[in-house]
């Protein structure tokens, strides 16, 4: 039997595939893609060797919270690993609708659709309200999955300055599409910054825009027992359309789309995501609807997390390293060229310390930075060895 792998690769495609120079220098460098054996609380272990993880978004250190495994367990042993359909057609539970219904009344919405994966959710909190009519005004640092989103809508998209209102508004002023729609993240998750919702919202308002939030890195963070951006301003019933994942304050996998009951069912009827997607799993579920209960219970988790942040900023302070105004856990680490970054990520796995390399284009030219997040569940041991790493990796660039 002829091995296919020698087969002869007719395509020209596949010469395309054998010399790009951004998998090369991946490969060549090892930056990503890197693969745990085991965790143990804030402890990762990789080819036998011990690390700190300074890079989860795991803010409120809940991933292994027994309360969270268990509602999991008992969801698998009840409702077996998965619905094995989309939420239109088979895949809808009463979990998923009880679910909804909590996340609703928690972020003071009326309604709720939960999603499989956060990056869903955020992509069908465009696609489910633009049209190609329609104008959005689009933050240029926007993740992926809203410009996932703002591409398939196939509306019209000016971007502005980086959390620039200002920028916004001189957009706007010269526009006149009837429907304008902006496109925040509550807070922007490289960057570390808090969107200026207030300025935002006023905008809104004098333009008769709809208003998209993104607050997958505000969600548990910010606001009342953790609701969020908006909440941290008063601004919820301003925000039109909250979107955010499961996988940051809520330890889980999944996202949800939040607004009023009429905007969720015509969100369930235009958005191909929403409509072809596989229903979020029974375990998923069950641990989003447990974590979200355990963070309303137990409030020491933000506490400890916002008294781990504040010795974390000291160090990166007194060291003298650009964190580019972070205003959150998600703190950047900006060295500004891709050699120094490099030396410094290797020179933290060194010391034991694992972080997360993200460079041009990826973020804005001159911004090459050592992406790392604070959480609740680094202890005071963690902290000093962090700090003797900093120490360490500065002294290597």
């Amino acid at each position: 039997m002829p091995l296919s792998f020698i087969k002869p690769k007719s395509s020209p495609l596949w010469k395309r595939i054998s010399s790009d120079d951004s998998t090369r220098l991946r490969l060549k460098y090892d930056t990503y893609y890197h693969i745990f054996e085991r965790q143990e609380g804030t402890r990762v272990f990789k080819d036998g060797k011990e690390f700190i993880m300074l890079s989860s978004n795991d803010y409120l250190g809940l991933s292994n919270h027994p309360r969270i495994k268990e509602a999991g367990i008992q969801a698998i042993k009840k409702w077996g690993c998965s619905t094995t359909g989309a939420r239109l057609a088979n895949g809808g539970r009463i979990f998923h609708q009880e679910l909804e219904e909590k996340l609703a009344d928690f972020l003071g919405k009326e309604a709720c659709h939960v999603f499989s994966a956060g990056y869903l959710a955020c992509a069908s909190a465009v696609t489910g309200f633009a049209e190609r009519k329609d104008l959005i005004l689009a933050d240029k640092n926007l993740h992926s999955s809203l410009w996932s989103g703002i591409q398939l809508s196939g509306a019209r998209c000016e971007r502005f300055a980086h959390n620039n209102p200002v920028h916004a508004e001189e957009i706007l002023d010269d526009e006149e599409s009837a429907n304008k729609i902006f496109v925040l993240e509550g807070v922007y998750s490289m960057e570390g910054h808090i969107a200026k919702l207030p300025e935002f919202v006023e905008i809104a308002k004098k333009h008769r825009a709809f208003i998209v939030l993104d607050d997958a890195h505000g969600f548990g963070v910010l606001g009342k027992d953790g609701r969020g951006t908006a909440d941290h301003f008063g601004m919820t019933d301003n925000v039109d359309v909250l979107c955010a994942s499961f996988s940051k304050s809520l330890a889980g996998a999944g996202g949800f789309v939040a607004s009023s009951k009429d905007a969720i069912n015509y969100m369930r009827s235009h958005s191909k995501q929403t409509i072809f997607s596989a229903a979020l799993s029974p375990a998923s579920c069950a641990c989003a609807q447990e974590a979200l209960q355990v963070m309303q219970d137990e409030p020491e988790h933000r506490e400890r997390l916002f008294k781990n942040l504040q010795r974390y900023r000291g160090i990166l302070a007194n060291l003298e390293l650009d964190t580019w105004e972070s205003e959150t856990p998600a703190i950047p680490i900006v060295l500004g060229e891709k050699e120094k970054v490099y030396y410094f990520w290797k020179a933290l796995l060194e010391k034991g310390i694992y972080a997360i390399i993200s460079i041009a284009p990826g973020v804005p030219p001159g911004k090459d930075l050592i992406r790392t997040a604070i959480s609740a569940s680094h202890t005071d041991e963690d902290l000093d060895r962090i700090e003797e790493a900093m120490i360490y990796a500065k002294s290597k660039i």
